[in-house]
């Protein structure tokens, strides 16, 4: 049987593979194992995103935490980064997120932190899981004045924006900029957020219904954001994904800045400034090849972890690390968040703008991006991690490994978070890769059933 927990969380279809069932059971095994060492009642925060689905996991989780006879605290719809600062802020015991990230609609997700705002690191996970598998076995379920309550703190996303606009706090006032909060958890936040430090700012997508989030929009859709800028003559378009734990930027020409693009822009000033600590940028195996290049040439050391921004917070904290991230955008500043926070990497990819006088284009070319093709092949989720046992993709992917060596790279990897098996190849002829990459992933999407 597969495991439950993928790098981000427990992520389904709702109301299909992600039930009210599961999603209570996922409160009554998460609050036991979080909680198991503490001698008061302990206490669980909650937090989702604007998908419709939300409220009916976010109730059925906290169902099942008050079960266990540990209390819920909801906080409605904030960011990911939120609950996780919140989790601190409020010196709560642990804390939840129901959402699927940049996942369409119909998907949801449950993911924790501990009571410092970390994701949880794999043992606890599997300890989670096996609470459930074996049918909760081991579980005391309380009953009379033991049961939990739930209260209700709405009011607590203000106390994310007052940390965010106080750890940048930068005068914004001169930047115009058109932000795109993916229909979801930013919509609020974010424009508050960046109005507040100055800035003239043009929202889209901030009106979410539940059904519309990350429709057409947000970090994973960036066309129209990119031209917005350029009609709207801004400064810099920065676009969110659904629970806004990972940013994208586009300059005033509307070209796309990813997130190696950022890290190298705002790594760079904090080098100069003394506050990239220990001269290190953590980043994951898909960071672009210019990324290396561009940090050998500045000082800086690259450290490489595998794909999923919870490992690179854990590379982080084993080094000393206080930044690093993912292509995709989820960018981890560890001196103010304990996740990827979209809303301080715009901070701080605005406070490099502002301090320095610079347009966004050419802060951007610190680093030259090497033609890099992505193309993900569907797959049955139960399937997605035996693709190397069939002999015709494991030959095809020995013989494109033989023709780029040298010349780029070969990267075939499962996603954590969907049924999809994710094919990069990096090289020099944008053409080449791009027609390489299209045909392995549909060798594999034809193969792996």
């Amino acid at each position: 049987m597969a495991r439950l927990f993928g790098t981000d969380g427990v992520r389904g279809v709702a109301n299909d593979e992600l039930t009210p069932l599961l999603a209570m059971q996922l409160g009554q095994a998460g609050a036991t194992v979080l909680t198991k060492a503490k001698d008061h009642k302990p206490t669980i925060m909650v937090g989702c995103d604007t998908r419709i689905s939300g409220d009916m996991l976010a109730n059925a989780l906290m169902a099942g935490v008050c079960s266990v006879g540990a209390n819920a605290v909801y906080v409605g719809v904030v960011p990911t980064p939120a609950v996780a600062y919140l989790t601190r802020r409020y010196r709560v015991d642990a804390g939840v997120v129901i959402s699927a990230s940049h996942n369409p609609v119909e998907f949801n997700g449950i993911k924790f932190f501990d009571a410092d705002g970390y994701k949880l690191p794999d043992a606890m996970e599997d300890e989670i899981e096996a609470l459930i598998r074996n049918n909760m076995t081991g579980v005391e379920f309380v009953t009379g004045p033991q049961v939990g309550r739930i209260s209700y703190r709405m009011e607590a996303k203000e106390e994310y924006i007052n940390h965010s606009v106080n750890a940048v706090n930068i005068d914004l006032s001169g930047i115009k900029m058109v932000v795109d909060c993916a229909e979801g958890a930013s919509h609020y936040t974010s424009i508050e957020a960046l109005r507040r430090l100055g800035a003239e700012v043009i929202p889209i997508h901030n009106h979410p219904d539940g059904t519309n989030i990350n429709a057409n929009c947000g970090s994973t859709h960036m066309q129209e954001l990119q031209g917005r800028v350029v009609y709207e003559k801004a400064d810099i378009g920065i676009a969110f994904d659904g629970d806004a734990d990972r940013c994208l930027a586009v300059d005033e020409n509307g070209k796309m800045i990813d997130g190696d693009q950022i890290m190298a822009i705002v790594g760079n000033y904090m080098k100069d400034k003394g506050k990239l600590s220990k001269d290190k940028i953590v980043v994951t195996v898909m960071s672009n090849l210019g990324f290396t290049l561009m940090a050998k040439e500045n000082g800086i050391d690259l450290e490489q972890t595998k794909v999923g921004d919870r490992y690179v917070l854990e590379r982080m904290k084993e080094i000393g690390a206080n930044l690093g991230g993912e292509q995709s955008g989820h960018i981890i500043f560890l001196d103010e968040n304990t996740t990827g926070d979209g809303l301080l990497s715009a901070l701080h990819l605005l406070e490099v703008m502002k301090n320095t006088g610079r347009k966004l284009s050419d802060l951007a070319s610190v680093m030259q991006v090497l033609p890099q093709a992505l193309v993900n092949a569907k797959v049955p989720n139960h399937r997605k991690d035996k693709y190397m046992e069939y002999p015709e993709i494991a030959q095809a992917i020995e013989k494109l490994n033989t023709k780029f060596a040298g010349e780029g790279r070969v990267l075939i990897r499962p996603s954590g978070t969907e049924p999809l098996v994710r094919v990069m190849i990096e090289g020099k002829d944008q053409k080449m890769i791009e027609k390489d990459a299209e045909e392995l992933a549909a060798l594999i999407t034809s193969t792996v059933l």
